[in-house]
């Protein structure tokens, strides 16, 4: 089944931490110092991290303790916002990188290796949303998670 994606423009290093600090703006929130130093750090990863791994990163980095439910908050505004996705089965994060762009959640997410794959697919999310509208519930957050082995992982023996 091919993905039916929507339009969005993906932004990368320097573009994605202005498009996020654009979006936040717009949003009414401030982009305050501590914000910036979470997206950046969170927006390095490739994989989801956690509050506890850019806790720790920022700690180092600023030679001072940074706690993690501070970065917990932060990252919640973010989801908030759409510029941060949560892998919920994990527990980690993701830096969206097409900030402000409202989809569902849909991740494909590898048990050896731990990498979470998004998948933009339009079809798939109306149907989510369709299902839970049958049943008189209001669909706030849809997150679907496939969980198994990527290409990379299912090649090495």
């Amino acid at each position: 089944m091919a993905a039916h994606s929507h339009a969005h423009q993906e932004h990368s290093g320097a573009t994605l931490v202005d498009a996020a600090r654009q979006s936040l703006s717009e949003a009414g929130e401030q982009w305050t110092g501590m914000r910036e130093a979470v997206f950046t750090e969170l927006a390095k990863h490739e994989r989801p991290t956690s509050a506890y791994d850019i806790a720790d990163n920022l700690s180092q980095a600023r030679g001072k303790r940074v706690a993690p439910n501070s970065v917990y908050r932060i990252l919640d505004l973010f989801v908030t916002n759409n510029l941060a996705m949560r892998v919920e089965s994990a527990n980690a994060y993701l830096a969206n990188s097409h900030p402000g762009c409202e989809h569902d959640c849909i991740f494909l997410v590898c048990d050896e290796c731990g990498e979470a794959t998004h998948v933009d697919d339009d079809d798939v999310s109306h149907k989510v949303r369709t299902i839970a509208s049958s049943l008189q519930f209001k669909a706030e957050r849809p997150i679907v998670e496939i969980r198994g082995i990527c290409k990379g992982c299912q090649t090495v023996t």
